[in-house]
């Protein structure tokens, strides 16, 4: 199951780039 590991991957990213950037939010 490939896309659970890519959906995954694009959360952790998600996440990294709101806690960098949380003057955005």
């Amino acid at each position: 199951m490939w896309f659970l590991l890519v959906l995954s991957i694009a959360v952790m990213a998600y996440l990294v780039y709101v806690m960098f950037h949380p003057e955005k939010f």
